[in-house]
Order: C-alpha cells, then sequence, then structure tokens
C-alpha cells in the first residue's frame, strides 16, 4: 500500500535520509524509532507527502505521488492520509465536532454529511458529551481522541502519528494505544508512529529502526 524506493533528502549541507527503501501492507501498524536527528520526523511529513524528498519514488495505495499536480496532491492527501500529532493541533476556535468535521469540509462534503460523519466517529471514541467543548475544555486524553477522530473521518488509507501519546499522562497514553489497534481491527486502520515509547513499539506489528537516516536491518 505504502512503497518507498531510495528517498533521500538534505537540508543544505545535511543529508537526513540516506536511501529509504520501505514498504507498509494494508492493515499494518508500523513503528518508526531511532534517536533524535536520526530522520524520523522527516520520512514521516514525506511519506504523508507534506514534503518532497530530494530523489526516490514514493507510491500509495498505487500512485505515484511525485507525478501529481499541487491541487491533485492536496485532494490525494485529504483523502488518503490521516495526521495525528503530538500536540493535537486542535483549532481553539472551534468545538470537538467542528475540529473533526474540517477535513470532510475541505474534502467537498455536504455540511450534513460532514456533521453525521463526525458524530459517529466522536461516539464510536466515547466522546459523545463532549462534542460541544472546545479544546480548552477537554483533558490531555479526550484532545488526542478528538484529534484521531478528526484523521479518521475521511477513511484514509493510513494515519500517521508523530510522537501521538508524547504529551499525556501514562493512563491516556495507554489508552490512547488501545484505540490504535481497536481501529485497527474494527476498520483494518493501517498506521505509521513515530515514537519514542519504547512499549509502544514493543506492541506494534514492525519496528522500524532509523539511525543516521539509514534503516537498520
Amino acid at each position: 500500500m505504502i512503497q518507498t524506493e531510495q528517498i533521500f533528502k538534505s537540508f543544505g549541507p545535511l543529508t537526513v535520509l540516506k536511501g529509504i527503501d520501505l514498504s507498509i501492507k494494508p492493515g499494518e501498524i508500523v513503528s518508526i524509532v531511532g534517536p533524535s536527528g536520526a530522520g524520523k520526523t522527516t520520512l514521516l511529513q514525506i511519506i504523508g507527502t507534506l514534503d518532497s524528498p530530494d530523489s526516490g519514488k514514493l507510491t500509495i495505495n498505487g500512485v505515484e505521488t511525485s507525478k501529481l499536480k499541487e491541487k491533485e496532491l492536496a485532494a490525494f492527501r485529504n483523502r488518503n492520509i490521516g495526521f495525528v500529532f503530538q500536540f493535537h493541533q486542535l483549532l481553539p476556535e472551534f468545538t470537538a465536532l467542528e475540529n473533526v468535521m474540517i477535513p470532510a469540509l475541505i474534502g467537498k462534503v455536504k455540511a450534513g454529511d460532514a456533521e453525521k460523519k463526525a458524530k459517529e466517529m466522536l461516539d464510536f471514541l466515547k466522546l459523545s458529551d463532549r462534542m460541544t467543548h472546545k479544546p480548552a475544555e477537554l483533558s490531555g486524553g479526550e484532545k488526542q481522541r478528538v484529534a484521531v477522530a478528526r484523521a479518521l473521518i475521511n477513511h484514509p488509507s493510513v494515519i500517521l502519528a508523530d510522537e501521538p501519546s508524547g504529551s499525556l499522562d501514562s493512563h491516556n497514553k495507554e489508552e490512547l494505544h488501545q484505540l490504535f489497534f481497536e481501529l485497527r481491527k474494527e476498520f483494518n486502520q493501517t498506521f505509521v508512529i513515530v515514537t519514542h515509547d519504547e512499549q509502544l513499539a514493543a506492541n506494534t506489528d514492525r519496528v522500524i529502526h532509523l539511525i543516521d537516516g539509514v534503516i537498520q536491518h
């Protein structure tokens, strides 16, 4: 489903990724681990089409992303990729429900249909009673579950998570980790997770060790 071939990326004189070959199957939960500065987030951003490699090829669901024009790529990303970040990145002026609806509305889903889908997602994540609350009124765990609901709203092929439990306490961290596996069971959802959390990494289907821009086999 996701295939990278010889991905290289540099920032000035520093080469961050050095020929990354990676294949991820549908329904897999894969963790990417390694020391700070190893290139983990850069690789995740390239897989998420938020950044472009200097050379190499990225294919998602049979589509070579470099061949898409800017607007086509944005639409492809909106349909196929969901994102969960360490600090949730919710818009503070909007309610939980409105935050979850945003990717669907960007994807030209009618407002009524987007609201229905968002409510279903929030209900599935046990947040029905928090829909009208703004982020400042939610706990850390609730904010991150809203972010997961937002990532899921368009039923993407893959969810990319960058240190998703990094800002959570141990209880909420455990709940979030369990949620990923529930979503795989329910939706056959694919996850690629950058993490420093050894417990989360140990529970994933596969751990990819990235050191100095190279996958260690």
